[in-house]
């Protein structure tokens, strides 16, 4: 299928159906907030709210706004916020958890994850909306600081809490370096300190994330950055190949750094040859560090991020490189688009089974933040080829 009716497609989807229903649907407005699900039927659930949803659904917004998007972006993501604030900001100044529909806190508990992507909100809000740039600046140096005071890792990067637990894990440092790249090229925003955490992370990862003899990204850690024991340690997400891959292809663009390139492409040719099922042409769960399979089950998400990967590398390639990056984008957006194909446009289904079924269940909000941004950089990478 052409790549450029794909985009078109998936861009009016976006526009005409998803923005709409989770702005109508998605936003709680007796009690503020997020809901974290929809159902199949097109009306929200009375889910527990993770707090990561809240930012999550704000950057989605703003982002929105930002692109020129004509409904009501800016009541629902400072709307968001505020609720993100008043339900899960702890005395520390960090996040909780967990809380349920009537906005009480559950779980209370540090998660990076969650940090990473207040970090992500601040930054989308202080672009879109020059008036609260200073507070989302100094918000944004005082979780940057907050972190670092409270869980910086001896050797680079952050442990899991203070005192550490572990394992400690890649994916939160992937979030906080996408929140690093987003803060980092903000007028009023301290590049300098956000540029340099972006740089601490892109060689953790190159040195300590990403295997040296396989090439392959490993999700758990012990505390000296070796990898895990056991069979948690072996554990190899195709979705994150892609999604690291992407970010740093991002990274590398800016700083002229080769090797990154290098060290991208074989994250990508991993998730590609291992992380595809050849029967359904979707992205997997999950791998061993021997490319076996360990989980055949297939979520969103990955094809989301194997598409910003794809497109990305068509757009810094050329000839039949360029031609077989596209072609990878364009089996991506498929496997994208049986996941869009619900009851009520504008939902999504979530897991897909080996056999090909789709799990019913309400869609997740959470899956938002990945598609927008897939269709967005997808929009962007096809204008520069």
């Amino acid at each position: 299928m052409d790549i450029l009716v794909q985009a078109r497609e998936l861009q009016h989807w976006l526009t005409d159906a998803a923005l709409p229903l989770w702005r109508s649907k998605g936003y709680d407005a007796v009690g503020g907030g997020f809901v974290e699900t929809i159902d199949m039927k097109g009306e929200p659930t009375r889910d527990n709210r993770r707090s990561r949803v809240q930012p999550r659904q704000v950057y989605c917004f703003a982002e929105a706004g930002r692109r020129g998007w004509h409904g009501d972006w800016r009541s629902v993501a400072e709307g968001g916020l505020q609720y993100f604030d008043r339900v899960y900001r702890q005395p520390s100044g960090f996040y909780g958890a967990l809380a349920d529909a009537d906005g009480h806190i559950i779980d209370a508990g540090f998660d990076i994850y969650n940090q990473a992507f207040a970090l992500l909100a601040f930054a989308y809000l202080g672009q879109i909306l020059p008036e609260r740039r200073a507070e989302m600046v100094e918000r944004s140096n005082q979780m940057r600081q907050r972190l670092e005071a409270h869980c910086k890792h001896p050797v680079a990067g952050f442990e899991e809490d203070n005192p550490p637990r572990l394992p400690l894990c890649s994916n939160p440092h992937m979030h906080l370096f996408e929140a690093c790249l987003a803060s980092e090229n903000l007028e009023d925003f301290d590049r300098v300190a956000w540029a340099n955490l972006a740089d601490e992370i892109a060689h953790l990862a190159m040195e300590r994330f990403i295997d040296f003899e396989t090439g392959a990204l490993r999700e758990f850690f012990d505390h000296d950055w070796t990898p895990f024991p056991g069979e948690k340690g072996r554990i190899v997400e195709p979705g994150h190949q892609f999604e690291w891959a992407w970010l740093l292809l991002r990274w590398a663009e800016r700083r002229g750094h080769m090797q990154a390139i290098v060290t991208a492409r074989r994250l990508f040719d991993i998730g590609e040859t291992h992380g595809i099922c050849p029967n359904r042409d979707v992205a997997i769960m999950t791998l061993f560090d021997d490319f076996s399979i360990a989980d055949p089950l297939a979520r969103l998400w990955p094809q989301t991020e194997w598409l910003k990967a794809a497109i990305r590398f068509a757009a810094l390639s050329e000839g039949a490189e360029r031609q077989r990056y596209l072609a990878s984008a364009s089996r991506a957006a498929a496997a994208l688009d049986r996941f869009l194909q619900t009851p009520v446009p504008g939902l999504w289904r979530d897991k897909q089974k080996a056999d090909g079924t789709f799990v019913d269940e309400p869609a997740p909000a959470s899956s938002f933040y990945h598609i927008l941004c897939a269709i967005f950089e997808l929009g962007d990478c096809l204008k520069r080829i």
